[in-house]
Parts: C-alpha cells; sequence; structure tokens
C-alpha cells in the first residue's frame, strides 16, 4: 500500500506563566527534538523558515475554528482511554519570528489552565504539526498539548496519526494527501491542461490559474453586459418616423414599379407618334418601335434623333392621300400606300404611273 505523503509529529517546549505568546517550533532550517520522541523514522529532521512558515500561517488563518490546546493530549488519547478531553486553551494566529521559530499569539487559557501553569502545575506545551514524509517540512499546526513529560511517553505514531482526520477544518488544503502517484498525475494533467511542463513550480502554476480565471471572469462581464445591450434594444419600441413595416415597403414598390410602367408607355407612345408626325417613322416599323420604347426609351429617343425626317412619311403616314375604303375612285388602298413606301414614290408620281 501506498505511503500518504504526511504525518505528524510532537515536541516539547517550556511554558512561561501567564503567556499569551507561546513557542511552537524553533527557528531551524533544521531542528529535531532533543531525545527523537515525536518523530517518525521517515524523516531525520524537521524543516521551516519563513517561507514555508508563511504557509502554515495562512493555512490555520483559514480555518473557521481556533486550534485546541489540551492536556497531555487528552484530545487524541480519549478513543483509546475513554477519558474526558477538556481544553486547557485556544490559539487563531501564528507568527513568524527571524531566528526564534514560529509562535501561537493571542492564546486564551481557561482559567484552570492559566492557574496549573502559574503554579507550576504544568511546565511544558508539546505541539502537535503535520510534516512532509519526504523533505520533513513543517506543513500545518494542528494542536498543543500542556504536559510535563518532555518525553511525551504514550503519543504512539498511531495516536499522532489519528489527529489528521480528527483535526482536519480546511476544505481546500486536506490533510490526508491524495497518494503519490495519484497526485503526480493529476499535478500533471493540470499543467498539461494550462500549457505548462511539469517542472513548473507551484507559484507559477498559481499564477496561470489565477490568470486563466481572470480571463473567464473578463469574458464572462463582457458576455452579460451584451446580453443587458440585446435585452435593452428588444425592449425599445421602434421609431415611426424612422422605420416603416416591411409590408407597406414592398406595397410601395410594387405602387412605384406600376406608375413608372405607365409613365413609360405613354412616353413612348408620346415619342413614336411624333416620330410619325415628322416623318422619322412609318407605320410598319412602329410595332418595333414600342417594342424597343418598353425595353429601352433611351435608345428609341436616340433613334428618333438622329433618324432623318421623309417628307413622303409626314402626315397620316397615308402621303396625304383619304384612308383605305374612305370612298373617292383615286384613294390608296393599303398595298398602294406600301408599294409607294417600298419604291420612294410620292402620292402624285405614283397615281401617274398608275395611269
Amino acid at each position: 500500500m501506498a505511503q500518504h505523503l504526511t504525518a505528524l509529529a510532537a515536541l516539547t517546549f517550556a511554558l512561561a506563566p501567564g503567556a499569551s505568546e507561546i513557542q511552537l517550533t524553533p527557528a531551524g532550517p533544521v531542528f529535531r527534538s532533543a531525545d527523537g520522541s515525536g518523530r517518525q523514522a521517515d524523516v531525520s529532521a524537521w524543516r521551516i523558515d519563513a517561507a514555508s512558515a508563511e504557509r502554515v500561517i495562512a493555512r490555520l488563518a483559514a480555518r473557521a475554528n481556533p486550534l485546541v490546546i489540551d492536556y497531555e493530549h487528552q484530545t487524541l488519547l480519549a478513543e483509546k482511554n475513554g477519558q474526558p478531553a477538556p481544553a486547557a486553551g485556544w490559539f487563531k494566529a501564528l507568527e513568524w519570528r527571524d531566528g526564534l521559530g514560529l509562535f501561537a499569539i493571542g492564546v486564551e487559557w481557561t482559567p484552570r489552565a492559566a492557574a496549573m501553569i502559574a503554579a507550576g502545575e504544568y511546565r511544558y506545551l508539546s505541539p502537535v504539526f503535520e510534516y512532509d514524509r519526504r523533505t520533513g517540512e513543517v506543513l500545518g499546526v494542528r494542536m498543543a498539548a500542556l504536559t510535563n513529560d518532555p518525553g511525551l511517553d504514550g503519543m504512539a505514531a498511531v495516536a499522532l496519526t489519528a489527529a489528521l482526520a480528527a483535526f482536519d477544518g480546511v476544505a481546500a488544503t486536506p490533510v490526508f494527501q491524495p497518494e503519490e502517484t495519484l497526485m503526480n498525475e493529476t499535478l500533471k494533467k493540470l499543467l498539461a491542461a494550462l500549457g505548462l511542463p511539469d517542472s513548473t513550480p507551484e507559484g507559477d502554476a498559481l499564477k496561470a490559474v489565477a490568470a486563466l480565471k481572470e480571463k473567464a471572469d473578463q469574458a464572462e462581464g463582457a458576455q452579460a453586459q451584451l446580453t443587458a445591450q440585446v435585452a435593452a434594444l428588444k425592449a425599445q419600441a421602434p421609431d415611426p418616423a424612422q422605420y416603416a413595416p416591411v409590408a407597406t415597403m414592398l406595397a410601395l414598390q410594387t405602387e412605384v414599379a406600376a406608375l413608372t410602367a405607365r409613365i413609360a408607355e405613354g412616353e413612348v407612345a408620346q415619342v413614336i407618334e411624333g416620330a410619325l408626325d415628322e416623318g422619322k417613322l412609318s407605320q410598319a416599323q412602329k410595332e418595333w418601335a414600342e417594342n424597343l420604347g418598353k425595353k429601352d426609351l433611351a435608345a428609341l429617343k436616340a433613334f428618333v434623333a438622329s433618324a432623318p425626317a421623309i417628307a413622303a412619311l409626314k402626315g397620316m403616314q397615308s402621303d396625304g392621300l383619304p384612308p383605305a375604303g374612305g370612298g373617292g375612285g383615286n384613294a390608296a388602298s393599303d398595298a398602294d400606300v406600301a408599294v409607294m413606301k417600298a419604291m420612294g414614290l410620292s402620292a402624285d408620281e405614283f397615281s401617274k404611273g398608275k395611269d
């Protein structure tokens, strides 16, 4: 079975009567108990410095409840011996002092404990702390106890280990770490997702996560802003002075197209009639001219403007002859008119030729 990465240890410091500040560890960076008590065999010494102490302090600050100081570590032994475990005091804050070590500050003693310390009934404090099995680095303070036995008789490793689960109040930093293999794989996957190599320091990885979260927050804020703008636009009624319904515009376009077509037809007819009167078009060309005018009025106008006026075509397109079937023996038939037009003869010339 794989070993967990953390364990608990204890050591002993002398107490000063009435002290509200108590020492929990020496200054380090390496320290050990004088007789080896309270330390398991997995590390030769414990380690703590200003940087690691800062993490320990932050971890305790994240807890909702203060840590207990009891008598003779009875809190850890209560399940085994069935005895009560009254508190001797409480502390919630830690402080690192260069050259001295880690201290609990603002310690609140119970009246009973304060009296016993003042009377010399208890002379030592034994802190219990969590450490890394691989490096010996102190990871967190778990509790402390008043004791008179620097050797910590009865503080078996199993009792210390039991404190891990009993006193963990920081969900974000579980005391029982996942097994090493699983944790390494998880960290590798996290670093890979961030686009970072496996060797990335913890601080750099945290910065990358923070930057990613900041981008996500910005995107979420922009999305919320756009959503609000769209909702505001939908809630506004359109201005009739600036917008018209599509159906109204389509009907208007249809009316304009029809009116334009009627105007164009009238103008085509006017141009053709004028051209006929001026002798620039013949009746035979009328249908062609109408089709051209419908398709391209400008082209028709250009043709009429450039066409020569033929005197023989002026008037009623019959060169002065009465319409066919209008009476009179000299009335020119449609066929006569067509012949005159084809031969370019006037009515008189055509009549003389017939005679």
